[in-house]
């Protein structure tokens, strides 16, 4: 639990100087508590810089309840790596069973504090409480993972005086932390950690999927040794049915491992326990796979990643050889961009910024331009493409091969409108096809495996609304829905199961627990995977004007910047891959952005843009 420090845009510099004013690093009496008298809140202290380290002040030995409540909230948003100083300000039996570890609060500000009326405990001993309070906007779990929340914040600190020593001391205070949004931010950071797909396999390759597992890691305290640890431990409740990992049960780091670092040619041992010592070398070099995506997306500098138990030389794996262990979206090669021209043809063009910028149709019928389409996705492997007919009725698949036909649909909508049809298909790494068909009288979400076939019908429990667009993950297990309810609109994001019944041709499809990724938008437009934890979402706050974000699959706010402003946006599409520039249609045609630049026009007479997915 802390005051909030830190307020205002994310990870912005200059906040040192609050170190300064206040005579310390740690700034334990700059909020303002009263001592007693009227219920009063508690002033948020300033930011400080997020490279500047904060330390723990232990307890005087005159605090008054104010001052011992607000140094034990803002020891509580220090690097303090253990919460050592933290439990000073605990008694005895407090320190014992309070464990702040079993998760976070994070409020949008620093908790208020108020004092409540003294009054005397058993055998005359002093005794205070303060009520802490805030508005909520997401909790960290035990297992680190992120979720927006909203709602009222409220806990008791109880505090008791000493008889012998007349120091006050928190004798009763909740589990976990608390802290504002501004100290979260200069805290904690995101990561991905990497499991793989239980029963993906990417792309026809023969390669497994490797999938991104977000959590939050307390920033400058070790947060190598956290992220190893928390790998070992597992993956998120909510991902834990569709993803497998690698290492034995029960491995753990070996006993004694104060700290991980990266040697001088950015190669990083890890001692593992005993569990670790008999694997294969197949298994070892997976289980090595998995600490090096989830290291490099912390360190990306990383180069190589050594396995050991008692001692020994398990194996080791270099950043260029994982790629031929697992596929990841974030590094597969994508060769063009796709767009429909004014013809209604499906075209191509160079998908890097430096590559060709003359459009040219793609081989095959979709080139044609013999069937005229509104909407496209082409396969992650860049052979196949899927278009929907202009008026959203039909669904045609084709190969991109010259001379190749494209065959009657490969599926009818019988919505009354266009806009109560076919949506964007999106192709998974399975090389299924995924579509929702909007029609009102039945409003299905259908799979198409290996893009042919009787559709399967894809269910969707806990779904309220209807499916507007549909974007596959690359690792084949995630699914973003945008799905449209009254005049409002969502990004839901859920896991998909497979589950192939004895007896059954045909697999059960469904996608599990949908969760918002945009709590704070109305209306969501377009959105697109932009990373293997990250997507790019255009949308509309409450009274607000039309916004192209990036944000993350649990619904947190990814650092960095955020793309430049557009107006007019329709469609938007970017890689998983974060090189590749991303790419709009607009009012002003079809648009690209480049990091750290403005938006530079393609064409002006194209629509539905997207890259391979």
């Amino acid at each position: 639990m802390g005051a909030d420090r830190v307020g205002g845009a994310r990870r912005r510099p200059g906040r040192a100087a609050a170190s300064a004013a206040c005579g310390a690093v740690l700034l334990a009496g700059c909020a303002s508590m009263p001592d007693s008298g009227d219920l009063s809140g508690v002033d948020s202290t300033a930011r400080q810089d997020t490279q500047v380290r904060v330390f723990a002040m232990p307890p005087s030995e005159d605090a008054t309840p104010t001052q011992l409540v607000q140094g034990f909230l803002e020891a509580l948003t220090s690097d303090d790596p253990n919460y050592e100083i933290a439990s000073q300000y605990l008694t005895e039996d407090a320190a014992k069973t309070w464990r702040p570890t079993t998760g976070t609060t994070v409020l949008a500000d620093g908790p208020d504090a108020f004092e409540l009326p003294r009054s005397r405990g058993r055998e005359g001993v002093r005794e205070t409480s303060f009520a802490l309070s805030g508005a909520k906007i997401a909790t960290v779990d035990e297992q680190q993972s992120y979720a927006p929340a909203d709602g009222v914040y409220e806990s008791l600190l109880h505090l008791t005086q000493d008889p012998k020593t007349r120091q006050w001391r928190i004798g009763r205070l909740p589990q976990g932390v608390v802290m504002g949004q501004g100290d979260f931010e200069r805290n904690y950071t995101s990561v991905n950690k990497y499991y793989f797909a239980s029963n993906t396999v990417a792309g026809g390759s023969g390669r497994t999927a490797a999938v991104a597992d977000p959590v939050y890691v307390r920033e400058r305290v070790d947060p190598m040794k956290q992220m190893v640890r928390s790998l070992l431990n597992g993956p998120t409740t909510w991902l834990s049915p569709v993803v497998r990992t690698s290492f034995p049960t029960g491995t753990a780091l070996q006993k004694g491992v104060t700290t991980l670092t990266p040697d001088e040619q950015n190669k990083l041992t890890v001692p593992l326990n005993g569990r670790a010592a008999r694997v294969g070398l197949s298994k070892c070099t997976e289980m090595a796979a998995q600490l090096l995506f989830t290291l490099r997306s912390l360190t990306p500098s990383l180069e190589e990643v050594e396995l050991e138990s008692g001692g020994k030389h398990l194996c080791s794996l270099t950043e260029k050889a994982s790629e031929g262990t697992a596929a990841r979206g974030s590094t597969e090669h994508v060769e063009y961009l796709y767009y429909v021209d004014d013809k209604h043809r499906l075209v191509r063009m160079a998908a890097a910024e430096d590559g060709a910028r003359t459009p040219e149709p793609v081989p095959g019928a979709l080139g044609e331009g013999n069937t005229q389409l509104r909407s496209v996705a082409v396969s992650r492997e860049e052979r196949m493409a899927a278009g929907v007919g202009v008026e959203g009725k039909e669904l045609y698949v084709g190969s991109l091969v010259s001379g190749g036909s494209l065959g009657d649909p490969v599926l009818r909508s019988t919505g009354k409108t266009a806009e109560d049809r076919l949506t964007t298909p999106s192709w998974d790494s399975r090389h299924d096809l995924w579509v929702a068909d909007r029609n009102p009288e039945d409003p299905r979400l259908l799979l198409l495996e290996n893009g042919a076939g009787e559709p399967v019908e894809v269910q969707t429990p806990g779904l309220d609304g209807r499916i507007e667009s549909v974007r596959v993950a690359a690792d084949g297990v995630r699914i973003a829905l945008v799905v449209a309810k009254g005049d409002t609109s969502a990004l839901l994001i859920g896991r998909i199961e497979r589950e192939n019944k004895p007896g059954e041709d045909r697999p059960v499809v469904t996608v599990q627990e949908l969760r918002s990724a945009t709590p704070e938008l109305e209306e969501v437009t377009t959105v697109s995977w932009a990373g293997d934890s990250r997507l790019v979402v255009v949308g509309r706050e409450q009274d607000g004007v039309q916004t192209v974000r990036y944000v993350q699959v649990d619904g947190s706010t990814p650092e960095g910047p955020v793309p430049a402003a557009l107006t007019g946006v329709e469609e938007i599409a970017a890689a998983e891959d974060d090189r590749l520039p991303l790419v709009a249609y607009s009012e002003d045609g079809i648009v690209r952005l480049q990091a750290g630049a403005q938006w530079q026009k393609v064409v002006t007479d194209g629509t539905a843009p997207v890259y391979p997915g």
